[in-house]
């Protein structure tokens, strides 16, 4: 199962994500966009790979990625219901303890 929370923790992994969610990127054309190694962004990328949010394709020496969209749907569905239930919790505490002060 996908820890979407360990997946889109880091900054430059949520970046990551954006750019392979519009088009299919190989490693060089990623790592170009960050201020770090590239031994940096493929430890990102296994993060990924490993969450199942990406799918990877060789091409000869290349890889390229691109979003695996439908593990991602389905992640990002689950995410918003359980923040959508933490927020529940969250104002029903308040209005209980508002509706107690008056």
């Amino acid at each position: 199962m996908t820890d979407i929370y360990r997946a889109i923790s880091d900054p430059i992994r949520r970046r990551i994500l954006q750019m392979v969610a519009h088009q299919e990127c190989t490693q060089s054309e990623i790592v170009k966009q960050f201020p770090i190694s590239q031994p940096a962004i493929k430890k990102h990328l296994s993060i990924l790979l490993e969450e199942q949010l990406l799918l990877e394709k060789r091409q000869g020496k290349y890889c390229c990625y691109r979003l695996n969209t439908p593990v991602f749907r389905h992640n990002y569905l689950q995410l918003q219901q359980e923040l959508g239930l933490i927020l529940e919790n969250k104002l029903a505490d308040l209005k209980h303890y508002l509706e107690e002060d008056t």
